[in-house]
């Protein structure tokens, strides 16, 4: 065979390699295409091309070898169990960035899937060399690696340990410097899936200066920045009082209120999440937040979406009425009442309205002035209903009980209560009338009123046990009229009175 032939056989070899990655790459990235049993033999195909000669046929075939992958964890596992990953690892370091960037892909593809599949990405290695990457001058292979990280560490505090520990964070921390939104976005990300697991992965982050430049960029025009932004400052902010004042501290109020207004919905869900998470711990953090405009702003966020991105800010306004009285009276001055009862009627998901009955009862538990304010906005009988009614998920009927308690044991504005009396079950009657006995014995006008609306004739009907809580608030509101009028309300007695009309014998 001469010179000339060998080339002419080459070349079509080349073009036949280069056909078939390119092939399996397009069919790839179109799921109807992928079967995962007959992919699962295109693998081996795939491998030994990763060390092609042709700078072209490596990436390629990384490239198809991560859309497979991508797929299900069905073909990721065939990438673990047909021994690429290693020989991936091995060419990241060494290949053009185009390569690294489709390696890097592949990683993150695996990664994705489960924990059990991100754990086979760390035992070969693969850490130290995503590390390496966050190095790179090419932004796309920062970007690339960044991303692989976040999907490992996003598992469990393990795994997310093992990025920490390979010296991923500073170098993260330098990525949201760069001048590329993208590398800013996917690195903030990361630092987000680090931060999220305990209070010792989030002070990691925090020692490595992240707070600082992440508050930098909660006003960046760019949308999805700031999701990322704001999602990694509240992660860092759940754990603990001391981690929550570290990002208070940064400045970020009343700076981050205007993502509360901002068109995305992502951005106004976690901003308002950002918000709860301080929130949550400390009275002085709230008031530090409602100082700022907070409680009205997340009461206006509130009335302008629905769905899940009204849930951070519903649970925002419990926690800082569950603080105390005053901060209470903050989201009832605040008219924070109004749309919180519009969740509980609107939405549709049980979650929701459960945390938007918790909510409620968390405003009005304090005084009868804080009951009051949410009693006489109706939503003592849709909260019974909620408790009550077969349909509804446990933990809504749960939250709607324990808000029903909450407010009924302060509230002493009886016409609130009075409607209920005809329709709660035996466990929440007698907090009703348990605080009708507290009310009339010093009211003549409700006594009187109790008499004309029919409330007293109501509580004649209640059967109590004999001894019990429920009979003795009976017994303390029977006490509060004559004897008379309350035997002429009792079950039975107009029969008493027609069997008297009959048997009477006048004197004639």
């Amino acid at each position: 065979m001469s010179q000339r032939q060998v080339l002419q056989v080459f070349e079509q070899y080349q073009r036949a390699r280069t056909q078939f990655v390119q092939a399996v790459a397009e069919l790839a990235s179109r799921s109807q295409n992928i079967e995962p049993r007959s992919n699962s033999g295109v693998m081996a195909l795939l491998r030994p091309l990763l060390l092609d000669v042709v700078p072209t046929i490596q990436q390629t075939a990384a490239l198809a070898l991560g859309r497979l992958a991508n797929y299900n964890d069905e073909l990721a596992e065939a990438v673990v169990k047909g021994d690429i990953l290693p020989q991936l690892v091995c060419s990241l370091s060494e290949q053009n960035r185009f390569y690294k960037k489709a390696a890097a892909f592949v990683l993150r593809a695996v990664g994705k899937h489960s924990p059990q599949l991100a754990q086979a990405i760390v035992q070969c290695g693969a850490l130290e060399t995503l590390v390496i990457c966050l190095e790179d001058f090419d932004p796309g292979v920062k970007e690339a690696a960044a991303w692989a990280l976040g999907y490992i560490a996003r598992h469990n505090s393990e795994l997310s340990q093992a990025v920490v520990d390979a010296g991923a964070v500073p170098l993260l921390v330098l990525c949201i410097q760069e001048p590329e939104i993208a590398l800013k976005r996917i690195a903030a990300s990361t630092l987000s899936d680090i931060s999220k697991h305990s209070p010792e992965l989030a002070q990691t982050v925090v020692d490595a200066g992240a707070i600082a430049h992440l508050a930098q960029m909660i006003l960046n025009p760019d949308a999805k920045l700031k999701r990322q932004v704001l999602s990694a400052l509240s992660q860092i902010a759940k754990h603990s009082v001391d981690l929550a004042e570290l990002v208070v501290e940064a400045e970020i109020f009343p700076v981050v209120l205007t993502c509360l207004k901002d068109s995305d919905e992502y951005v106004k869900k976690n901003g308002a999440t950002l918000t709860r998470e301080i929130a949550k711990h400390t009275p002085e953090l709230s008031q530090l937040i409602v100082n700022a405009g907070g409680v009205a702003a997340v009461i206006d966020c509130i009335g302008s979406c629905r769905g899940t991105v009204r849930l951070p800010g519903i649970m925002m306004l419990g926690y800082v009425a569950a603080h105390s009285e005053n901060l209470s009276m903050a989201v009832i001055v605040s008219k924070g009442i109004p749309p919180l009862c519009t969740c509980l009627i609107e939405e549709n998901e049980d979650h929701i309205k459960a945390a938007a009955a918790w909510a409620l009862g968390q405003v009005g538990r304090h005084t009868p002035e804080h009951a009051r304010a949410v009693a006489v906005a109706n939503v003592l009988p849709t909260l019974l209903s909620m408790y009550m009614d077969a349909h509804s998920s446990e933990d809504l009927q749960v939250k709607a009980k324990k808000a029903l308690k909450n407010i009924l044991q302060k509230c002493t504005y009886l016409p609130a209560l009075e409607p209920l009396l005809h329709d709660a079950p035996p466990n929440i009657l007698k907090h009703i009338v348990g605080q009708f006995s507290k009310v009339l014995p010093h009211d003549s006008k409700a006594r009187r009123l109790f008499v004309t609306t029919g409330g007293l004739k109501k509580v004649q009907e209640i059967k109590a046990e004999p001894g019990s809580l429920l009979q003795e608030y009976i017994n303390t509101i029977n006490n509060c009229y004559p004897e008379e009028i309350v035997r002429y309300y009792s079950p039975g007695y107009s029969e008493i009175l027609l069997e008297r009309v009959e048997n009477y014998h006048p004197v004639l």
